[in-house]
């Protein structure tokens, strides 16, 4: 059985082994301590539009007291479905320091996508961006919601400047497409300012929350069907707060004083990933760069030109683009500490160009929604990738697991387990799924193959579900996605296992190329020189561009369907 004293010992100095999360009564208790400390303070900018934690205080206390008018019942679910605009913060406080839990909505979801969330989530209220509400035109009727507060791009970016933006958006640019809610039933649609004006108005009732309330239903990316729900309590998401804040702030500390943090949000913010992250910027009184539409890259490195910034979280795909941009080498990353990667593998080849063009190290984690984001990272002090995911977050233990649930021996590959006060007490309303996730010890089975080293780092070696067999052999896709990503004119890959009549799977490696003339012979040959015999693809197949998330998972499973696996 590995414990995780040798991973401790590989601490950097200063992290602490524990965190307590006890110290707050609620996540709401931990808002209002940052409020009123840090007032002052700029929370965070978009489109060169300022908040202070000031105003996110008023902000979101008028928001939640206009909610509590509705008569929603305490610990109420209420749907977010809105890109990173400062919106996001304003109304997640506020659903929380009204009583209530959020539920995250991923604003590019198809009609059956939110229309399952909403119903299974049993969300009675939404806050939207229009942009979006064509889609909730389709199915509201469907769902249990009763209460829309509606906002436009430019309602808090101020007086003439936020007007334009929402001009710009909606005739302009023409995103936001022809909708009409229906009012029947009962049904209220309200103006995001005009919720807010109406609820400067009222008091917020007393906080009633507590840690063993439900705090997000965080639903998992449906990456393998539809989305089922994490319960997420305060306790899970303070203690997910700290432990990211025990880890990062000796490299961020660098920066002299936590005021001056800059962290730049392009990852969502209805992703735990960013999620976490926001939080831990209140928590430190350091502020944030909201970034609504980071595939735009030209305006995204343009806001990257603007001032200094010390932490990037990315994934590997986001990573890859940015090193694409032309205009990339004009960016100062003088004052970037960490470039934190998470959400899917790292590879390697991204990884070394990454150190390479910034002089800062990826550094690579692990964790899902139902780990509240980060379970294991490694140390932010480290000076070159490691390949490995790092060792567990202060308070968490890890475990190497066979399907029967027994721990296995350092070296020896099995079920990534995890144990710890940041992980989910389990799926809304699936009793079944909930006792499958967890072993008769407590700790979740994440789906993830990996081994664990002596010195407790782990090493992911893929996907349950993704393995590939090849003539009796496990092979798997992220080792040679790892290897071909290094294979000069490769921009990124991906790997799956196709029906083989002799081998019964053989590999498909899709691949996106920097050079034009890279040939299915050259990739082969690299291949060979690289991988044992049962590890090399059998097909080889050029894409423009490979199918993803909206966070930037590659989407092996759309892959498979159209190799025909």
């Amino acid at each position: 059985m590995q414990t995780t004293s040798s991973a401790r010992q590989n601490y950097p100095a200063g992290v602490p082994h524990e965190i307590h999360p006890e110290q707050y009564r609620s996540l709401p208790q931990m808002f209002d301590e940052a409020f009123a400390r840090y007032a002052d303070r700029p929370f965070s900018v978009c489109m060169e539009r300022w908040m202070s934690y000031g105003e996110l205080d008023a902000l979101s206390k008028a928001l939640g007291a206009w909610l509590q008018s509705r008569g929603l019942e305490p610990g109420a679910r209420v749907a977010i479905m809105l890109p990173n605009i400062p919106q996001f913060a304003v109304t997640m406080c506020g659903v929380l320091r009204a009583g209530y839990s959020c539920v995250n909505v991923n604003p590019l979801y198809t009609a059956r996508e939110l229309e399952h969330q909403l119903k299974d989530s049993g969300a009675t209220a939404i806050v939207i961006l229009e942009n979006f509400a064509a889609t909730l035109e389709k199915v509201i009727e469907r769902t249990p919601v009763k209460h829309v507060v509606m906002t436009s791009m430019g309602d808090l970016l101020g007086g003439l400047y936020g007007a334009w933006i929402t001009v710009a958006v909606r005739h302009l640019a023409k995103l936001v497409p022809a909708y009409k809610l229906p009012l029947s039933d009962g049904r209220t649609v309200t103006p995001f300012s005009q919720a807010i004006a109406e609820g400067r108005g009222r008091t917020l009732g007393p906080d009633q929350s507590t840690l063993d309330s439900i705090a997000f239903l965080q639903y998992t990316g449906g990456t393998t069907g539809l989305s089922k729900g994490a319960v997420l309590t305060h306790r899970n998401i303070v203690a997910a707060t700290l432990q990211a804040e025990a880890w990062f702030t000796p490299a961020l500390s660098r920066a002299g004083d936590l005021a001056k943090v800059n962290s730049i949000a392009a990852l969502p913010l209805y992703h735990i990933f960013a999620l976490t992250l926001c939080l831990l910027v209140i928590r430190q009184g350091s502020h944030m760069t909201l970034i609504p539409n980071p595939r735009d890259f030209n305006k995204f490195i343009a806001v990257l030109k603007k001032r200094p910034f010390h932490m990037l979280p990315a994934v590997n795909t986001l990573f890859n683009a940015l090193l694409m941009h032309p205009d990339f080498k004009s960016i100062d990353f003088s004052t970037l500490f960490v470039s934190q990667a998470g959400g899917m593998a790292a590879s390697e080849g991204t990884a070394r160009k990454w150190f390479e063009a910034t002089g800062c190290p990826m550094i690579e984690g692990w964790g899902m929604s139902e780990t509240c984001a980060i379970g294991t990272n490694n140390p932010v002090s480290n000076t070159k990738f490691t390949g490995t995911i790092g060792l567990p977050l202060p308070s968490i233990e890890i475990a190497i697991k066979d399907d029967e649930g027994n721990s296995l021996p350092d070296g020896q590959p099995g079920e990534l387990c995890i144990k710890g006060p940041n992980v989910m007490t389990g799926y809304y309303n699936q009793p079944v799924e909930t006792a499958a996730a967890f072993t008769p010890d407590g700790f979740m089975r994440t789906g993830d193959i990996a081994v664990m080293q002596e010195d407790g780092y782990s090493r992911i070696v893929d996907r349950k579900k993704d393995m590939i067999l090849v003539s009796g052999f496990n092979v798997f896709p992220n080792e040679l996605e790892n290897v071909i990503s290094l294979c000069p004119g490769v921009v990124e890959c991906a790997a799956v296992g196709v029906p083989d009549e002799k081998q019964g799977e053989a590999i498909k490696v899709f691949v996106v190329r920097r050079d034009p003339t890279l040939t299915e012979d050259a990739v082969l040959q690299y291949c060979h020189s690289q991988l044992t015999g049962y590890k090399r693809p059998k097909h080889i197949e050029f894409r423009e561009s490979l199918p993803k998330t909206n966070v930037g998972k590659i989407l092996r499973r759309e892959l498979r369907v159209s190799a025909g696996a």
